[in-house]
Order: C-alpha cells, then sequence, then structure tokens
C-alpha cells in the first residue's frame, strides 16, 4: 500500500500530471436520470466528479489512495463551497459498503477486480457510471503506457452484465493532452425482462467537448 501511495503522490506532485477540471461527460449527460441521494466516487484523484456530484445535491463520499490528490480535491471544494468525504485508503483494504450508494462513479482506474463489490455496494435501482482506457491499434496520445492497465473491447460491458446496461460505448476522443481510445459504461443495480429506461433529451445527446 506505502508503494502504490507514493508512486501516486509523486505523480500528482508532477508540474506535467493534469487531468480534467470536468466530470464524465455520460455522467453530466445523465444527471437529470440519475437517483438522488448518496454517490460514491472511486480513485477520485483531483476530485471532478465528486465535486459535480455535491455541486448538484449529493451526499458525496470520495475515495483515492493518495494524499497529495486528496489535498487538491479538499482545496477545489473549498474553492467551491461544497463538502465531500474525502477517504485516503486503499482500495485493496477497503471495507465496502452494501446497498448504500445511489450513484457510483469511476474514471480512468483498472478496477475489475473490485467491480463485484462496487456493484454490491449500489442500492436497487442504483447507478454506476464507469469510464476507462482501451487497448487499441489506433494511434493515441493519452493513456497507460502499457496495455496491461489498459481494457480489452468489451471487458468493462462482459464484467457489467449482470446489472440493466444504459448505455456503452467505446470510441477515440480528445481528452487533455490528446486523443484516448475509452470505454464509458452507464449500468443501474435492477434486473427482469421488462424494465423501465430514462428518457434522454436532445441536449443530454448532444456530443460534448468535455474531456
Amino acid at each position: 500500500m506505502a508503494d502504490d501511495r507514493d508512486r501516486w503522490n509523486e505523480k500528482y506532485s508532477g508540474v506535467d500530471f493534469e487531468l480534467p477540471d470536468d466530470p464524465i461527460p455520460e455522467l453530466k449527460r445523465r444527471l437529470p436520470t440519475l437517483p438522488d441521494g448518496r454517490a460514491l466516487d472511486v480513485a477520485t484523484g483531483n476530485g471532478r466528479n465528486a465535486l459535480f456530484l455535491a455541486e448538484h445535491g449529493y451526499d458525496v463520499d470520495a475515495i483515492d489512495i493518495s494524499d497529495v490528490a486528496l489535498e487538491q480535491a479538499r482545496r477545489r471544494a473549498d474553492e467551491r463551497g461544497v463538502e465531500v468525504d474525502w477517504m485516503r485508503a486503499d482500495l485493496d483494504e477497503f471495507d465496502w459498503p452494501v446497498g448504500e450508494y445511489d450513484v457510483i462513479t469511476v474514471s480512468f482506474f483498472a478496477a475489475l477486480e473490485h467491480l463485484p463489490a462496487l456493484k454490491e455496494a449500489l442500492t436497487p435501482g442504483g447507478v454506476l457510471v464507469y469510464e476507462h482506457h482501451l487497448r487499441s491499434s489506433d494511434p493515441l496520445e493519452v493513456g497507460p503506457s502499457s496495455d496491461r492497465y489498459r481494457y480489452r473491447s468489451n471487458d468493462l460491458l462482459r464484467a457489467c452484465l449482470d446489472l440493466t446496461i444504459l448505455s456503452y460505448e467505446e470510441r477515440r476522443r480528445p481528452v487533455i493532452g490528446g486523443t484516448a481510445a475509452v470505454a464509458t459504461l452507464v449500468a443501474r443495480n435492477s434486473s427482469g425482462g421488462a424494465q423501465s429506461y430514462p428518457k434522454l433529451t436532445g441536449r443530454e445527446l448532444s456530443p460534448s467537448s468535455q474531456q
């Protein structure tokens, strides 16, 4: 745990390491369709998803292993006048709750091994919004240097087929620093042959320039 914490602290202390300020684009687009209540942002980094959710009325918990990242996120929360419960923790040692979160977000963090616990942490009807880098034969400018930390096509989708898949997409898109190949999933903790599906307006479906 200490090695991982040191590694991420060093990364977040680097002048060249930059993360987007805006939340996951699909989280922003689908906000009106998401259940209200409690939210969890996993590997929060600079807190972009956590802050967005807190600003829109959620009671937010946010986890990261990096002290430096959490300090940056706290400063941003103070500047925006919002409250988030920032938690320093290694996910391998985290005591995952069951059935507590209405929304869970994960952004650019390889955590397939934690998905069973993440899904159990959702309330009935709770929604998971997850994006991560993909392996690709296309030229890419942003993302992990090793395919070890990238998902293969449909890895994320297959891991969530016990949820109701509301949206899944794999594509190249611009992010800070260049172009990345990204998988984006929105899935609800529900089951059954007849489901209810939120109606998205044209505005929510329009292309986004958010990173």
